[in-house]
């Protein structure tokens, strides 16, 4: 138990850019971390690769996507001041809609489709969406097995995620690439972006704020990529290019202008490499900082 009851409530009220208040925290957690001998503390993580992670370093001036954290510019100059380095940085890009042109990706989706024998899969509701999940979340654990820091996704939390995330997510935006065989090849999971919506909620759903989430769904200007998966087979053989092709439909129907990319680990060549052609912004960074006990 951390017991901040001795600080005044003057400190608790104030400004809190003071590097002292950041110190005792950590103190007390390398305390705590220490009594269980523990050999380092890292943050900040969830407690699977799903959850959000990281400290926002590098684009304090831009909106946040609604599953990424938000901090003072101060927080990571802190950490640093105090000992702490980094262990682990993720990676946000801005794309504009009219940078994804399908003078290239649509002849090519249909090259693929054609010399592969795939298919695209669209749905009209999620309740067709909910066969295909469970083999999402195995394609996700392949597509990142090489990754260091991914940990894989197990049964119990996969079903936690399609109880609580696929029903809210709107059909137009999953698209699924199937083989001959109607095995899950690829996938993409996109939804508009909800962060002003949630804002003029401030926090709740009701009585109205549902209202602003309503809103956003049916006319947004932005889109965010949430997850891309890709068979390790098929990595190599320009298979994004049939989610590209579907998804571009989707967002010009809409009238989305911009696409936000999620926190992508630095290390991520594969998915960064996705984005090359449609002259990517990175306007986000953020990292995990670790300290020795």
């Amino acid at each position: 138990e951390i017991n901040i009851g001795d600080w005044s409530s003057d400190v608790c009220s104030s400004d809190l850019d003071d590097i002292e208040v950041t110190k005792a925290l950590l103190q007390k957690v390398a305390e705590i971390g220490t009594s269980h001998h523990l050999e380092y503390m890292e943050g900040p993580v969830g407690f699977s690769n799903m959850d959000k992670a990281g400290m926002l370093t590098d684009g304090f001036d831009q909106l946040a996507t609604m599953i990424g954290l938000y901090n003072h510019p101060y927080y990571p100059v802190h950490l640093e001041k105090l000992g702490c380095s980094k262990a682990s940085e993720w990676h946000e890009f801005k794309i504009e809609f009219k940078n994804i042109s399908m003078d290239k990706f649509g002849p090519l989706s249909e090259l693929i489709a054609r010399r592969y024998h795939l298919k695209s899969l669209t749905f009209k509701s999620s309740k067709a969406i909910l066969p295909y999940v469970d083999a999402m979340f195995g394609l996700l654990n392949k597509s990142y097995a090489d990754l260091e820091t991914f940990v894989p996704i197990q049964q119990f939390q996969i079903d936690h995620y399609k109880e609580k995330y696929i029903s809210f997510i709107h059909p137009d935006f999953i698209s699924c690439v199937v083989d001959k065989n109607d095995t899950l090849i690829a996938f993409g999971i996109t939804m508009p972006s909800f962060s002003r919506a949630f804002q003029k909620a401030n926090g709740s759903l009701f009585p109205f704020g549902f209202l602003h989430l309503l809103k956003a769904m049916k006319k947004n200007e932005y889109a965010e990529f949430y997850l891309i998966g890709v068979d390790p087979e098929y990595q190599n053989k320009g298979v994004a290019a049939l989610i590209f092709k579907e998804m571009h439909h989707v967002f010009k129907k809409r009238g989305i202008k911009f696409i936000e990319t999620n926190p992508e680990l630095e290390e991520n060549n594969k998915v960064q490499l996705l984005w090359k052609n449609f002259q990517p912004i990175m306007h986000k960074k953020r990292k995990t900082y670790r300290l020795d006990l």
